[in-house]
């Protein structure tokens, strides 16, 4: 049976992730965005300017799909196609590879024109700068930045958590990686409201992160790069960053396309100078699919981790969990049977004692 379910979370994910690539996010009614409502309904009743008002909004909003998850996991668990039927429209829904790669091309494409004012329309498809200043060089920043830090949200985190946790771990990450996106950013009202969905993100993101940084650096000769300039890059670089984890992705990013990343970054209403990533020219359209060949490789390769997790280290470290329990139940029943027969004799003792 387990060996049933570990193959069905595996089926799924590749499945997911094949629907992904093929058809994109979906064009209407799209889950995430149903539950990006829904949070938002939630915030307005749950809202006070202090981190306690952002643990409860934060837990209930992160905690309801992972319940949704369990029961469903729970549901299928003797039923493995449809427990990958489910896993896999999941991660359809939770993935962002596609997208990201087409909003890179479509970004080079609109530079190679020279076009501008459409480059900065496109922008906030990837992130959340103000585009109305920026030249090329600093659209093309933009996107490259944007495109190695979302390889690691939309694509390497949640198949990892879809590994490791299955139905219930797709569906925690994305819901915490949304909130953070909603309310996890500085500003006078979340400045402490926020600040929980903040660190939850930031905590799930650390494995995904660097994971994201060390296969940037395996995949660099997709992109022309070399593995050594980009390793060097991302060791000396990734804690640069004022982020814990978007370091160890543009970091690595950086290295592999031979380009300086950093600099002064402004947001609608404040700026944050951030220290440069990376040697060399500042990136160009030219970078642009380069990056998208980046991202789409270090996507397969997370997908061939993540799908051999589940019959591989899952099984593995599911077993040692339970022969540890095991372990301990049985430790504690010793314990405790040597507790009675110890007290028995005092008890005894004392029954006679108070009976004079």
């Amino acid at each position: 049976m387990r060996q049933a379910t570990a193959m069905a979370n595996a089926t799924g994910l590749v499945a997911g992730y094949a629907l992904d690539a093929l058809l994109g996010d979906p064009r209407r009614w799209h889950p995430v965005a149903g539950f990006g409502r829904a949070a938002g309904a939630l915030e307005r009743r749950v809202y006070r300017p202090d981190r306690a008002a952002g643990v409860v909004f934060t837990a209930l909003a992160v905690g309801a799909p992972v319940l949704l998850g369990a029961a469903a996991g729970r549901v299928t668990r003797r039923h493995p196609v449809a427990r990958a039927a489910l896993v896999a429209a999941g991660t359809w829904t939770v993935l962002g590879g596609r997208t990201l790669r087409h909003e890179s091309r479509v970004m080079a494409r609109a530079l190679r024109r020279a076009d501008l004012p459409a480059a900065r329309a496109r922008l906030g498809h990837l992130c959340g700068r103000d585009p109305s200043t920026l030249d090329e060089p600093e659209l093309a920043r933009a996107t490259v930045e944007s495109v190695a830090e979302n390889t690691s949200d939309a694509v390497v985190a949640p198949l990892v958590w879809g590994a490791v946790a299955g139905l219930p771990g797709l569906l925690g990450y994305r819901a915490a990686n949304t909130l953070d996106a909603m309310v996890g950013h500085r500003s006078p009202r979340y400045a402490r409201f926020g600040t929980p969905a903040a660190r939850l993100d930031d905590l799930l993101n650390l494995v995904p992160s660097r994971l994201t940084g060390l296969l940037t650096v395996a995949v660099a000769p997709v992109a022309h790069g070399n593995r050594a300039t980009a390793w060097h890059v991302w060791r000396r670089d990734r804690a640069d960053h004022p982020s814990p984890n978007a370091g160890q992705c543009e970091a690595a990013m950086a290295g592999a396309l031979g380009v300086r990343l950093g600099g002064r970054n402004v947001y609608f209403g404040r700026s944050e100078t951030r220290p440069f990533l990376g040697d060399g020219p500042r990136p160009e359209a030219r970078h642009l699919k380069r990056a998208a060949r980046v991202s789409g490789a270090v996507g397969l390769a997370a997908l061939g981790l993540a799908a051999l997790y589940p019959v591989t280290v899952g099984r593995l470290a599911g077993a040692a969990g339970r022969a540890a329990l095991r372990t301990a139940a049985g430790c504690w029943a010793v314990a405790g049977c040597r507790a009675v027969a110890g007290a028995s004799p005092a008890g005894s003792v004392a029954d006679r004692g108070s009976g004079r």
